[in-house]
């Protein structure tokens, strides 16, 4: 399953869940220094999704906010359910 992201990084309160034009809000509590926060955004996603970290790999946006990521594994309905914030974390 192929999904869009949006890192917010430096979050006082990290976690996955709600919308932001359509893309999945990610907040982590890294930085956006060094891919950090892409890191961090990306092990977020696998947690949220319960899949290994292994299972979460960046297709593009390595140094924007908005990320499409691809998630062997995935399921529509999780998927859904973070969309409307009612998800983990």
């Amino acid at each position: 399953m192929r999904i869009t992201i949006r890192v917010r990084p430096g979050s006082a309160h990290p976690g996955v869940g709600g919308e932001h034009d359509g893309a999945l809000v990610v907040r982590v509590s890294a930085r956006a220094v060094d891919g950090k926060a892409t890191q961090a955004a990306l092990a977020a996603v696998a947690d949220a999704f319960g899949v290994r970290r292994g299972a979460v790999s960046l297709v593009s946006g390595a140094s924007s906010r908005v990320k499409i990521v691809e998630i062997a594994g995935g399921d529509s309905r999780l998927l859904a359910d973070l969309l409307a914030g009612r998800g983990r974390g």
